[in-house]
């Protein structure tokens, strides 16, 4: 392409402090460096994750940044000893890469590879700098990916090829959502065949859950969420059931259980409510030990690692 190996001059929404507005700039993004992929953003979704910076809960996090990790794009320019991809390759960028050399992506269960930025939360690319500046300061990326923004920059490792005919406004989703619902199901979970799963909120990873829980044979799927307009989509999905908390008077745990004569084998807290999941782990104060603080913290740290 013409612009390749030239800066390139688009707009990006970009965060410039916590709890501020997005604001819409003119940005330069630099060419690729060696083994970076520079690629045209045609859509993105937003993750929660993505709230988390705006309302300034991740203390590391370093302003002003690009956010976004859920995109979908056309690669534009490759840099030097790029293997995998080429222009005009359709792509999902990574915010968890593969480097396919570190401990865990050895490591056969694990899918974090020491690469990431999650934990690090640099901001920058490999060799600790940005390709994105605006009004002559830099930018920080968000997560390996920076997908609010029309040309972003990542790593060989943060991308991979997708079919030539896939819709790309779909897809996009499965950069963090979709892979975070159907695979807490079907890979970390693993529903058997004619279980009983409850599915607790109906947004982008709940709906996801329950794709991964019918595909893995589940017999009877309970979807729950406050807001009934959902359910037609969750019912098309999937789901068996559905469940309005708002009608009923009893506690909704207590409404599961007698609907399922006991409890259900899976149960997916897709909303992000730490209270919610302390509920349903007093209930079961009769079955599971759990009276040490520390393992309940544990429990709940890694639900939200999984769904994240």
């Amino acid at each position: 392409m013409d612009t390749a190996g030239k800066v390139i001059k688009c707009k990006a929404a970009v965060l410039w402090g916590p709890r501020q507005p997005f604001k819409i700039e003119e940005i330069e993004v630099a060419p690729p460096k060696a083994h970076e992929v520079r690629i045209k953003i045609v859509a993105t979704g937003i993750c929660r994750s993505d709230d988390h910076v705006l309302e300034g809960l991740m203390k590391d996090k370093k302003y002003p940044v690009i956010l976004g990790h859920e995109g979908a794009g056309i690669v534009e320019s490759i840099g030097d000893g790029v293997t995998n991809v080429k222009p005009g390759d359709k792509v999902i960028p990574l915010f968890l890469p593969y480097c396919g050399k570190c401990r865990g992506c050895a490591e056969p269960k694990s899918n974090f590879c020491y690469t990431s930025d999650i934990v690090k939360l640099t901001g920058l690319m490999s060799d600790n700098t940005s390709r994105f500046t605006c009004k002559g300061q830099v930018i920080y990326n968000h997560i390996n990916t920076s997908t609010f923004t029309e040309y972003t920059v990542v790593d060989e490792s943060s991308v991979v090829k997708i079919h030539d005919d896939a819709p790309l406004e779909k897809v996009c989703l499965i950069g963090c959502g979709f892979s975070t619902g159907y695979g807490s199901a079907v890979n970390l979970a693993k529903v058997e065949p004619g279980s009983t799963c409850a599915v607790f909120g109906l947004g982008g990873i709940g709906l996801s859950v329950i794709i991964g829980c019918k595909i893995a044979g589940a017999s009877r799927i309970i979807a729950i969420d406050v807001n009934s307009k959902k359910f037609e989509k969750a019912k098309e999905l999937g789901a068996t059931e559905c469940v309005n908390p708002k009608d009923y008077e009893n506690p909704i745990h207590e409404v599961i259980m007698n609907m399922t004569d006991g409890g259900v084998h899976y149960s997916f807290e897709c909303i992000g409510n730490t209270d919610i999941m302390v509920s349903i782990l007093n209930r079961y104060r009769f079955y599971i030990d759990f009276t040490s603080v520390k393992w309940l913290k544990w429990v709940v740290s890694l639900q939200l690692l999984s769904c994240r």
